[in-house]
């Protein structure tokens, strides 16, 4: 095989299962630096060896084997000259006895989440660390999906990591007796996952694939460890969103807004197996955040246009989300479901409260909806200052152009 090929099929093979890889090693290793450095080893291996060998047949195997080799490697050393030797030569032995399958690979980063969410550690660091190891999101991504500094967000991943070293926290699934009070950070931390990949927070593209069927395939997972209600509307509300993928861009990759989507691109199976798990869930009568956001994204499934969409119904679970669930997002999904009812200027009263009161300064869209707002209201200097501060904000290209053309549009 061509060198450029193999190459080409390395990064292939990087993207595609470099974190499956890496949630294997960390089982195997116990030490997430170690299995990162074990991991950039194996790929560097292969493309000298793949060139020589060709590639595997089973290429995550091949690098799963190689990386614990290398971590082999580097423990042995260390041993050589650390003081606490005895300390490094246990974990040697462990690792060369430990037994592993290409079967548990699949698992592993789910057993991966759990470790990230275990309770011992700070809840403000679970979300973080898990994106970080877990979905390959670098720091300055996640710090954006929290609003925060990307200096606060690298500090707290690294006490995570140290804590779970030091507390020898387990690298399992929790058994069905410890799984509900793991359960909120779990599916916190896949909805994250899911939003990523349905509106990415940088780059030329709106989606990212990979990360949305990631997070479905670990929702369904769950759902076979534990069916609750919550579990349930987690995996429908990203079935539902996860529908209208096609229809969401154009074949240049510029955004296409709901109201200008085809219909006839959404996922109809996709959408019915989202609703099933809706009715499912809201029958049980326990349900919470994420049932009710499925409802939601369920009215708007079934609506045959924009404006036969029941925006009554689904001003009504906004505001039952609300009591139960406050949050200034919510808030802002709500004015926009508000002012589809009752026109821009109840939206825009809404959304220049939320703003007012110091919530979401940081987060275009509440910019760029109420700069939509002014512009319906023919409000055009304060649409056009709010779309800057909306452009100002937004690192995705596509998001870029579109508001763009909303600036021109006012010219």
């Amino acid at each position: 095989m061509p060198a450029l090929s193999v190459q080409a099929r390395v990064e292939q093979v990087y993207r595609q299962e470099s974190r499956r890889i890496l949630a294997t090693l960390i089982r195997l290793l116990g030490d997430f630096d170690l299995a990162e450095e074990a991991l950039h080893e194996a790929f560097f291996v292969a493309v000298e060896r793949w060139q020589q060998d060709g590639v595997p047949d089973n290429p995550r195997a091949w690098l799963v084997s190689t990386g614990r080799f290398k971590a082999i490697d580097v423990l042995r050393r260390r041993a050589r000259f650390a003081a606490s030797r005895p300390l490094l030569v246990a974990q040697l032995e462990a690792l060369e006895q430990a037994d592993w399958s290409d079967e548990d690979v699949e698992d592993d980063r789910l057993r991966l989440i759990f470790t990230c969410c275990h309770p011992a550690l700070a809840p403000d660091a679970q979300v973080p660390l898990t994106l970080r190891e877990v979905c390959d999101l670098t720091t300055e991504e996640i710090a954006r999906a929290f609003l925060s500094a990307p200096a606060t967000i690298a500090q707290r991943i690294v006490r995570a990591k140290a804590k779970i070293r030091d507390a020898k926290i387990p690298y399992q699934v929790p058994s069905l007796a410890e799984l509900p009070e793991r359960l909120d950070s779990v599916l916190r931390v896949i909805y994250l996952v899911f939003n990523e990949g349905y509106s990415a927070s940088v780059g030329a593209q709106v989606t990212r694939e990979d990360l949305t069927r990631e997070a479905i395939r670990l929702g369904r997972l769950l759902m076979e460890l534990l069916p609750e209600p919550e579990v349930m509307g987690l995996l429908a509300l990203m079935l539902l969103h996860e529908s209208r993928r096609l229809a969401r861009t154009c074949a240049d990759g510029d955004l296409i807004l709901l109201d200008d989507q085809d219909r006839t691109l959404w996922d109809a199976q996709m959408i019915a197996e989202g609703c099933a798990l809706v009715e499912r869930a809201l029958g049980s009568r326990r349900f919470g955040p994420y049932c009710l956001q499925a409802a939601i994204a369920a009215v708007h499934a079934e609506a045959p246009s924009i404006e036969e969409t029941d925006w009554a119904q689904i001003v009504g679970l906004y505001e039952v989300l609300l009591r139960a669930w406050p949050s200034p997002v919510i808030e802002l999904n709500r004015a926009a479901a508000i002012s589809r009812r009752d026109g821009p200027l109840a939206g825009l009263t809404l959304v220049e409260g939320i703003l007012a009161r110091g919530e979401l300064l940081e987060y275009h869209l509440a910019h760029s909806a109420r700069a939509e707002f002014c512009r319906q209201l023919g409000r055009v200097e304060q649409a056009r200052a709010a779309y800057e501060r909306a452009l100002e904000l937004t690192q995705q290209a596509p998001e870029r152009r579109f508001i763009e053309a909303r600036l021109r549009s006012l010219e």
